[in-house]
């Protein structure tokens, strides 16, 4: 057995404790913000205690946008009895004591009204759930929320719409009569709020207020409409709160919501320049012990980007692609009331199969939580659909534009839940970003078409993790012709290296190399370098694929002489280091002078030193270097890199992780030689680099040091410091800690290779009994295996779509097979893999369908 690594200061219980939703309580519930949106929508968030923050709704980010007494509340009457009425809210807390600038909390909130004595807030993503008790009431209330989230169908999965569900449980032996109470402001137009036309609607599938303006016309960024719905069929509307001053609005308010009632205010008149705020009123009846969920939802349609960033006089605008789908909030709430049982049944189907997987509790927490990042302002779709994004988001706007191809390389979850979309990033990539010469403009400008001579360096890590991203993409979905059509410019792309960084095509980089740490490494290093490796290897075989094998035996030429070059001059005994090339000769090579060249890694230990491997392990093109000596760099990497406690560390740069919190830095260098201006970043701790490294370890066989680095991670992001479903970089929300979906990848071992009909998943953990969600461009369910008295049982369930299966590779070693599907005997040859495995090849090629399983068995 492996020996324990003195380092990882968790106990092993604490590593592999099977993940189910994370509860919160206490103090842990300050910082939640937990974003409910479409893909490329906006989002509004639900706080820890229930209360609705961050409109991020008007086409950009908006952290700590609030809407004037928007929230719910709940009216008890039992038979006989006072009615009872709560802010259905649990008690507030956090920031919110004293953040109105007077040093009073925001009245306007609702939080000096009664609310419910004890909350529990519990994430699932893509489902919150809050469950909240008070003494008084006779009732417990629990509120569920979310919006459509289906793998494989992007625009149920777009859909502008906040949902949430209220179950009501009557405690008593009396019927009680309730009602529900929803309020929302009509901010339309914000900044530039005015003109509120708030007005009753419905369609028969649902009803409720809409709202608007007649202060900006249709054509204008500041023009939308909001609704404010439900399919309840009980229910009383207030156009407008009671249109006085000081505190009259919200005291009237109170005063119907406390007596169970809601009447429509006449008074004062209307005034142009301030918005009205509207309510929506569900009653009901509930028997003795009984309950009821009455549905509300939050509906957005601000249909008119515009690039507030463009330094132009005129800014661009365009139209968000999920308007062009409907006309306006209205109609986007009608899709939803007339599909709502499919929309909730595909949600809660994958949610089930991501939870049910028994995949340890930091490793589930982390890759469910960081998904929710396509569900704010970082994503954008644009008017055809295509899938665009920042990096991430400031608190009031994008953070580095451009869907950054090195960043996004680190990002795991779109690819496989929404390949479609991945995809539509590739084509354009390819169409606009790549200029004649091989060039790729590594920020995709906007409006598209747009695009400048190139006037800076190409990402080397970017521009070659495109070539690696095109060869997953490809055999996540098999489409042969998306192939094709790009082959062309992706050997372009590809041969770019040859101009710029390997003029003498050794497969060795020299030339001066931009990348995700926004400088210029002079010199061959490994981390450009495994991922120029690595495009070599994707490349090679997309060439043969298509018939082009002199081209492919070329790339196989160079991608052999780099790696020998690199294992020989680069690897220091320990790990992979940087030979730094000063660009000119009056530079210094001692690195401590300061005419060094500036922002260099030199001989030290970098994080992200085999990134290129990395990938190369999640789509399955084999060793890029020599396999022990990326063991022993992968060691050294947790080893010197990795502290259980930042304490003592020194830090001069931006602050992600601090005090006794653990974390992993982006370099160190444990024999000296650090220069005296290192490259910017290297003293910081990115999650999204954290999750890269574990997920590496653990597909190298370090399962410990991996999780132990995810939990060090997530225990940073409890809520009392720290937003759960927000790891954050250079802005909120940050793109790159998407990496995190590759710990799934890695503790399963699941690949699949459209193309050639091939599943394949050997478990790195609890073999004897483990399950793990999967996603393709065709379908998605969950692999499961199992061990039993004298006998190995593998399956592939297809929740949803359908998976092409010619062969199926397992960790299982020998024995006699037996293989059906849905219950129906197929044959099948078994042969033996490389690393001992089972490869079970069937003689005829299936589709396991939506709800069919196939089972392999191996007895002996």
């Amino acid at each position: 057995m492996k020996p324990r690594n003195p380092q990882i200061p968790y106990m092993l219980n604490a590593l592999f404790t099977r993940g189910k939703p994370k509860q919160y309580r206490g103090r842990q519930l300050d910082q939640i913000a937990f974003p409910l949106g479409g893909i490329g929508t906006g989002s509004i968030s639900l706080g820890g205690w229930g209360q609705l923050r961050d409109f991020e709704i008007f086409n950009r980010p908006s952290k700590g946008l609030t809407f004037g007494c928007t929230f719910f509340t709940l009216c008890a009457k039992p038979a006989g009895g006072k009615p009872i009425t709560r802010v259905l809210q649990g008690a507030v807390g956090g920031d919110n004591f004293t953040d109105d600038g007077s040093g009073a909390s925001k009245r306007w909130s609702g939080a000096g009204l009664p609310h419910f004595r004890n909350v529990v807030f519990e994430g699932a993503f893509p489902f919150a759930r809050l469950y909240l008790e008070d003494p008084q009431m006779p009732v417990r209330a629990a509120l569920e929320a979310y919006n459509p989230f289906i793998p494989l169908n992007p625009d149920d999965s777009s859909l502008p719409i906040a949902i949430f569900n209220v179950t009501v449980t009557n405690l008593q032996d009396v019927p009680i009569e309730v009602v529900f109470y929803a309020n929302m402001e009509n901010k339309i137009g914000y900044p530039d709020t005015g003109g509120s036309v708030i007005e009753v609607f419905d369609t028969g599938a649902v009803r409720g207020l809409k709202m608007s303006t007649r202060k900006h016309p249709p054509g204008s960024p500041r023009y939308g409409t909001l609704a404010l719905a439900t399919t309840h069929h009980d229910v009383l509307y207030q156009t407008h709160w009671y249109r006085g001053g000081w505190f009259d609005p919200l005291e009237r308010f109170w005063h119907q919501a406390s007596q169970g009632t809601l009447d429509e205010e006449r008074e004062p008149a209307y005034h142009e320049d301030s918005p009205d705020i509207g309510t929506i009123a569900l009653r009901a009846t509930l028997p003795p012990r009984g309950e009821i969920r009455p549905p509300v939802w939050l509906v957005w349609h601000i249909p008119n980007f515009e690039m507030y960033w463009s330094p132009a006089p005129t800014k661009p605008v365009w139209k968000n692609y999920y308007t062009t789908l409907y006309a306006d909030a209205v109609a986007v709430a009608d899709y939803v009331a007339k599909n709502a049982e499919r929309l909730e049944g595909d949600t809660r189907a994958f949610s089930n199969a991501l939870w049910s997987s028994t995949l340890p509790e930091a490793v589930l927490d982390a890759v469910s939580s960081q998904i929710s990042i396509l569900k704010t302002p970082t994503c954008l779709r644009l008017p055809d659909g295509t899938f665009y994004a920042f990096e991430g988001c400031a608190p009031g706007s994008g953070c580095c534009e451009g869907i950054c191809t090195h960043v996004w390389n680190y990002a795991q979850a779109l690819p496989y839940l929404f390949p479609s979309l991945e995809r539509s990033i590739r084509e354009k990539d390819y169409a606009i970003n790549l200029h004649a010469s091989g060039h790729m403009t590594f920020r995709m400008p906007l409006p598209l078409g747009t695009m400048p001579e190139p006037t800076f360096h190409a990402a080397a890590d970017g521009q070659m993790g495109g070539i690696l991203k095109v060869y997953r993409d490809w055999q996540i979905c098999g489409n042969d012709e998306w192939l094709r059509a790009l082959w062309d410019r992706v050997k372009r792309a590809l041969e770019y290296a040859w101009r710029e960084w390997d003029q003498d095509r050794d497969g060795v980089m020299e030339g001066v190399q931009h990348n995700t740490y926004d400088i210029e490494l002079y010199g061959p290093n490994t981390m450009m370098g495994s991922f120029y490796l690595g495009a070599l290897r994707a490349a090679e075989e997309m060439a043969r694929y298509l018939g082009e094998t002199e081209k492919a035996d070329e790339y196989r030429k160079v991608y052999e002489s780099g790696r020998a070059w690199m294992d020989e001059h680069l690897f220091n005994g320990e790990y992979y280091v940087h030979e730094v090339r000063p660009a000119s000769p009056e530079m210094s090579t001692d690195p401590q002078s300061s005419n060094f060249p500036k922002y260099q890694l030199g001989k030290g230990c970098l994080s992200d030193q085999l990134i290129g491997q990395w990938f190369a392990r999640m789509v399955r093109l084999g060793d890029l270097f020599a396999p022990e000596h990326v063991c022993l760099a992968l060691q050294s990497v947790f080893r010197y890199n990795w502290k259980s406690d930042l304490s003592e560390h020194v830090n001069c740069q931006r602050i992600y992780a601090l005090n006794d919190e653990a974390g992993l830095l982006l370099a160190t260098w444990p024999h000296g030689g650090r220069p005296l201006f290192p490259f910017p970043y290297s003293d910081e701790v990115w999650t999204g680099i954290e999750y890269q490294v574990a997920s590496h370890l653990i597909y190298e066989g370090f399962v410990e040091e991996g999780l132990a680095i995810v939990k060090g991670v997530r225990d940073r992001y409890t809520g009392e410091r720290r937003n759960p479903w927000n790891e954050f970089e250079c802005g909120n929300h940050y793109a790159r800690a998407m990496a995190s979906y590759a710990l799934l990848l890695a503790l399963s071992d699941f690949f699949y290779s459209a193309p050639r009909q091939l599943v394949h998943f050997a478990p790195r953990i609890s073999p004897e009994d483990f399950a793990c969600f999967f996603s393709v461009d065709s379908g998605w369910g969950i692999v499961k295996q199992m061990f039993g008295e004298g006998y190995k049982r593998a399956e592939v369930q297809v929740i949803r779509g359908s998976l092409p299966v010619s062969a199926v590779e397992t960790g299982f070693r020998g024995g006699r097979v037996q293989v059906h599907l849905a219950g129906t005997p197929l044959t099948a040859e078994t042969s033996t893999l490389p690393d001992g495995g089972m490869r079970v090849s069937l003689s005829e090629p299936i589709a396991a369908g939506q709800g069919q399983t196939l089972v392999i068995e191996v007895h002996g």
